[in-house]
């Protein structure tokens, strides 16, 4: 299918974008043929549900689909934090099904299982299973999606993203008549609770990573006495605003996204500041 090589991309937003960091295939890579996908993406730095950790943690990354006839799929993810004292640093493997009610109503539901070497120093590292349910409706001049993440193991917490979006392709070439430019600028709002940073705060030591010297810039040694409780509530996240813009052909898309994200209602020991991310992301899909 023309699109799915551009759709499936979405697959790996949840890094370093303001949608969570679940790996969960976009709903636009529902197919009706059998195929298989391979990727790898470098990201400026990891963002779990809104939330990054103390320093920017730049990272590599790669992941392998599989789509079937009938919508179910299954995926594993491998990552490498450039900053991070493991080797690899996280494993995440899930499963799911695509649905679709009509051409412009579809979404999936999908489990994931994060396996995090207790080392890593990244945020997602508190998480440890994560149910994902996600619909979306493409109104033609706008795309709207609601998803609802619950989290639950070593933290549990409830997320609500809100995501609207606007896709574009090019009506000309750039080499030759199989290639083609998208582009899909996207606002994009996180609601939920957020114990999964109290979780990281009290089960991480905040070490120095190589060529940091003095105090972890974003730790406050003096967080609020409530800020337990407030994490517990049920608040805006975050907000961002992200541009795409991918180079398509039959079989594989590689794109450069920007994203510039705002969080609020911060509690605990992490202080989050509005920050730039940028991701570059090639994926090859075989069907």
């Amino acid at each position: 299918m023309r699109y799915l090589t551009t759709l499936i991309l979405l697959l790996m937003y949840g890094a370093v974008s303001a949608t969570p960091a679940v790996m969960a295939p976009d709903t636009g890579t529902i197919v009706k043929k059998q195929s298989v996908s391979a990727g790898v993406n470098y990201g400026t730095d990891v963002s779990f549900f809104g939330r990054t950790s103390q320093y920017r943690y730049p990272f590599l990354s790669s992941d392998v689909i599989y789509n079937s006839k009938s919508g179910l799929f299954a995926y594993g993810s491998i990552w490498k934090v450039l900053a991070s004292e493991p080797t690899v640093d996280e494993l995440d493997l899930g499963a799911g099904y695509h649905y679709r009610f009509s051409k412009e109503f579809k979404g999936d539901i999908s489990y994931t299982r994060f396996f995090i070497n207790d080392k890593s120093q990244i945020i997602k590292s508190s998480a440890t299973n994560d149910i994902n349910f996600k619909n979306s409706y493409d109104w033609k001049y706008l795309k709207t999606s609601a998803t609802l993440d619950y989290l639950f193991g070593r933290s549990n917490d409830f997320f609500v993203t809100i995501n609207n979006s606007k896709y574009f392709e090019s009506n000309w070439s750039v080499f030759d008549d199989k290639d083609y430019l998208t582009f899909e600028p996207a606002f994009t709002m996180i609601f939920g609770t957020q114990n999964f940073v109290q979780n990281f705060a009290n089960n991480h030591d905040f070490y120095n990573p190589p060529g940091h010297d003095g105090p972890p810039m974003h730790y406050d040694p003096n967080p609020p006495p409530d800020a337990a409780n407030q994490n517990q509530q049920f608040k805006l996240l975050n907000y961002s605003f992200k541009l795409p813009i991918a180079y398509n052909r039959p079989h594989y898309t590689l794109e450069a996204a920007y994203k510039y994200a705002i969080p609020v209602n911060v509690q605990g020991a992490l202080v989050n500041n509005h920050e730039s991310f940028f991701n570059l992301t090639f994926y090859y899909v075989f069907y």
